[in-house]
């Protein structure tokens, strides 16, 4: 099974099936075993039968006791031998199922890793969540193929050459009808795929909203829109369980038909079987023999149902883990150096310059338009934006964020003591950030009383996304940590929206001392952060549509005017 550490190798990602058969080629021995000890297993079973034919036919009825209890005990000695192959073949498919589940995680980690700070961009948190809980389990079941599923068919092979030397017309029915029950049963694998995928794109809708929900309570409280978001979340899982009853209803015909079509045909044969028993075409012991034959065959005939069940599902998630690992970082085609001295930030898809040493408030009436700006000027995303008069795109990538910050206001929070959490982190756990610079950073965010208020002060343990501190603190917390990066730039998105009216002027007034003479630059509709920038930018759909003092917008704007004042007939 795959070591913690090893390197889990170069996924496969041209399609579900070519990953699948990838994970199969990752593991080639343990793969190879649990298909012969499958095989192995099954063809004992089929060997029963033909043993006790030749102890009726050689033993008992022409009453040869020694040759009856030599037959008798090669029965006993194949049946201990093969439990003992049973168990062997299901710790060697355990393992397998296991690696591939080890596998699948540790590509998929990797992959969220390798996107870093593009990952929330490119796909949703409930995505994630659903590849981790429920695909990769999917994925791992699938495998089962490679062991009883390779089984089956030898199994099927050697019962159908068994039944060659008892009667040519028995063979010739098994031979042919199998293939065909497994033919009917083939539409509705497809079917299910389809039920199966919607099913899976809901649950993963559903898996994000309950993300958003449990992690926008306490806000959601405060504005009294938990029962809108709440309806939301009852019609979503309406429509998953609607989803999740139509792929029940092609589940369960799959499986009646994998136990009822093979019982049928099985069936025949045995009724075959006997009308050729009682026509004296064949004896009695090959007549056992049959019935031997036949209910070994209902193993195989059920695990291929079972295999294409599972494998229809395992396509379904591996389809959605390659589209995960299709997903690319923003590509650095730098190769320029970043502005020797502060320089101007321009975007031109919204008009917007961020102008150095400046205080620049970006306020919009759709936050995600002004949000957007930042993400393009961080280069986050594909933009035109330009630094210096140089393309963002032709700066190398590690210098852009090593001099720009984009400080998100959801942005993560590990577990760990508060200091840990706000300070970067250099060899052995030191600090590396000295106590005053930690105290002035504190001051400035007005978070000084969080640390204050905890039982350890700094050394306190955090939960992951600080989850023990109100959204407020929060808020405040993620505003030191940038403040202790000290960037040349500093691009902050609603740095205050969490915060009551005294502690946002507070940190509006302290984050212009703090961030003196460097550029900085926060999207905003409050009027006690817009009052302290030295420039507001006002953008209409996503464009700059006027700029200057807070003041002089409020004159001068009457949209500007009825957005800062919450004036929502003036802003329609």
């Amino acid at each position: 099974m795959i070591d913690a550490y090893e390197d889990p190798g170069t996924p496969d990602v041209r399609g579900g099936w070519r990953y699948l058969w990838w994970l199969v080629r990752c593991q080639p021995g343990r793969s190879v075993a649990g298909a012969l000890l499958g095989s192995s297993w099954m063809v004992l079973l089929a060997a029963t039968p033909y043993l006790m034919a030749k102890a009726i036919d050689e033993g008992l009825e022409p009453g040869d006791w020694p040759a009856l209890a030599g037959w008798c005990f090669a029965l006993f000695a194949v049946g201990s031998f093969n439990a003992w192959l049973s168990i062997m073949r299901h710790r060697t498919m355990t393992r397998v199922r296991m690696d591939a589940n080890f596998r699948t995680v540790k590509v998929v980690v990797g992959q969220a890793v390798r996107l870093g700070a593009a990952l929330s961009r490119r796909t949703g948190a409930g995505e994630v969540v659903t590849i981790g809980v429920g695909d990769v389990q999917t994925i791992a079941q699938a495998l089962t193929v490679v062991g009883p599923g390779v089984g089956a068919c030898v199994a099927y092979l050697t019962v159908a050459a068994l039944l060659v030397s008892v009667s040519p017309v028995l063979a010739t029915v098994v031979l042919l009808g199998i293939p065909a029950i497994v033919l009917l049963v083939g539409p509705f694998l497809s079917r299910l795929q389809g039920a199966e995928t919607e099913y899976r794109n809901r649950q993963g809708v559903l898996t994000a909203r309950i993300a958003d929900l449990a992690g926008g309570l306490r806000v959601l409280n405060g504005l009294g829109g938990k029962g809108l978001v709440a309806d939301a979340f009852h019609r979503d899982s309406q429509h998953l369980r609607t989803q999740g009853y139509r792929v029940g209803a092609v589940t369960s015909w799959v499986q009646a038909l994998g136990v009822g079509l093979p019982t049928l045909f099985l069936a025949t044969v045995t009724w075959l079987a006997a009308r050729l028993a009682a026509q004296g075409d064949i004896s009695v012991g090959e007549l056992v023999a049959v019935y031997g034959y036949v209910a070994v065959l209902v193993g195989p005939v059920a695990f291929w149902v079972e295999c294409g069940y599972q494998l229809s599902r395992g396509v379904v998630a591996a389809r959605r883990v390659v589209r995960f690992l299709r997903l690319e970082p923003l590509e650095d085609t730098g190769t320029k150096d970043a502005p020797a001295e502060p320089s101007v930030l321009h975007d031109p898809d919204s008009g917007v310059s961020i102008l150095p040493g400046r205080l620049t408030a970006l306020t919009s009436a759709h936050p995600a338009d002004s949000a957007a700006v930042l993400d393009r000027l961080a280069r986050y995303t594909p933009s035109r934006a330009t630094w210096g008069g140089v393309p963002l795109d032709e700066i190398r990538l590690p210098q852009i964020r090593e001099h720009i910050l984009l400080a998100d206001h959801e942005a993560d929070l590990f577990a760990g003591n508060l200091r840990e959490v706000i300070a970067p982190q250099r060899g052995a756990g030191n600090c590396a950030t000295s106590h005053d610079e930690l105290a002035a950073a504190l001051h400035a965010a007005v978070a000084d009383d969080i640390a204050q208020g905890l039982p350890d002060g700094l050394d306190s343990q955090m939960d992951a996304q600080a989850r023990n501190l109100s959204g407020g603190q929060r808020q405040r917390i993620r505003l030191v940590r940038a403040l202790l990066a000290n960037p040349e730039v500093l691009l902050a998105v609603e740095p205050t929206s969490a915060l009551d009216a005294h502690t946002e002027a507070l940190v509006a007034e302290r984050l212009r001392e703090a961030r003196d003479g460097r550029t900085t630059a926060v999207t905003t509709t409050s009027p006690l952060v817009l009052d302290h920038a030295d420039t507001v930018l006002y953008l209409v759909d996503g464009k700059l549509a006027a700029t200057g003092t807070h003041q002089q917008l409020l004159t001068q704007e009457p949209g500007y005017r009825a957005l800062v004042a919450r004036d929502v007939e003036v802003m329609k």
